[in-house]
């Protein structure tokens, strides 16, 4: 199943995900750092849903209250 989320108050504007039986097969983050999402997106495929959430859930960036990595957990969320 592909899943588009629309980023709130980060430098990406969206985030598509790829998941199938809880696993996320892959992530596309549209805008932002590049090079880091592109690491953040390896990083995460082939994890269960509900352990990148433990793991990303309320990363903070440059005291916005959150962060593309925050974004991708809240978008994970909405998925279980």
């Amino acid at each position: 199943m592909i899943y588009e989320y629309k980023t709130r108050g980060v430098c990406s504007r969206k985030i598509e995900i790829d998941t199938e039986n809880g696993i996320i097969n892959s992530v596309r983050f549209f805008g932002g750092c590049n090079g880091n999402l592109q690491g953040i997106s390896k990083l995460v495929e082939g994890q269960k849903i509900e352990d990148v959430i433990k793991r990303l859930e309320g990363i903070d960036c440059n005291m916005k209250g959150t962060s593309c990595p925050d974004q991708l957990a809240m978008a994970l969320k909405d998925l279980i």
